[in-house]
């Protein structure tokens, strides 16, 4: 088994729609690469100021770090730090833990072979090569406005959205994924093919549910264009859908784009 770590950069996640992802499946996601995890941390920011004069904030606060103990996470909490700008009269606000992370995942990695990294931050791009030439296999979880670099450096990339269970759906059993293919058929109509998630494992990821144009509405119930149907891919949308299985294969049907304003705030 691999000995695995996973360090999350939790304000980069919330704020590209992973709010409310669960600890649980994130950690069961790295264990389905066949590995054991031995550390796994989780970077947050606190505002000590509103910590001491807001009951609420508190208990929210504590509540959220007593529930990534629960399911072995380590927080690493960041104070957020208050600046003027004399020149705007603004206060500007910086809480960023980019750095505490980057060290932290390169001084644990002598004991680790499989590291999952959660954000979508370009910063971290020269981390993933220097573990990768240390011989360390680099996964990555993210949501919306994940560096194209960073993606692609990875040996796996995991989008957020399409991770079975990892986002509460108020039970929805409907599929998510993304066009990774568009093209005609032989009656000139639009069909693409679809990436999704039919488990945790990285080999569980499929690439090749058809979706015909005729099957999918978009995100307020009206047929698309062959424009509007190409521009799904171009736009990495994320599509809600059920499965059928047909003598050519898995077929999407009842398809819908679900509004990006809905899933990144």
């Amino acid at each position: 088994m691999l000995r695995a770590g996973i360090f999350l950069d939790m304000e980069n996640l919330r704020l590209n729609g992973g709010y409310g992802l669960r600890f649980d499946i994130v950690r069961k996601l790295v264990e389905a690469q066949q590995t054991i995890v031995v550390r796994a941390n989780a970077y947050i920011t606190i505002d000590n100021d509103r910590y001491r004069d807001d009951e609420d904030y508190r208990n929210r606060r504590s509540r959220y770090v007593s529930i990534m103990k629960r399911e072995g996470f380590r927080p690493f909490q960041k104070v957020i730090r208050r600046y003027k700008d004399y020149e705007t009269g603004e206060t500007l606000i910086k809480a960023n833990a980019d750095l505490d992370m980057a060290v932290e995942t390169m001084l644990q990695s002598d004991a680790l072979d499989y590291i999952l990294l959660g954000t979508g931050d370009g910063d971290f791009l020269r981390l993933v090569r220097a573990l990768q030439t240390r011989g360390k296999r680099v996964d990555l979880l993210s949501f919306c406005n994940t560096h194209r670099e960073l993606r692609e450096e990875v040996d796996n990339h995991f989008n957020g959205f399409i991770v079975p269970g990892l986002i509460p759906s108020e039970g929805n059993e409907r599929h998510r994924g993304i066009l990774n293919f568009v093209g005609r058929d032989k009656r000139n109509f639009s069909f693409g093919k679809i990436t999704t998630m039919f488990g945790l494992r990285a080999e569980e990821m499929r690439d090749d549910v058809f979706l015909h144009i005729r099957m999918i509405r978009d995100c307020y119930g009206y047929d698309l264009t062959d424009d509007a149907f190409n521009k799904l891919k171009e736009r990495e949308a994320i599509l809600e859908f059920d499965l059928q299985d047909t003598d050519k294969g898995l077929q999407a049907i009842n398809a819908v784009e679900l509004l990006k304003s809905d899933l990144c705030p």
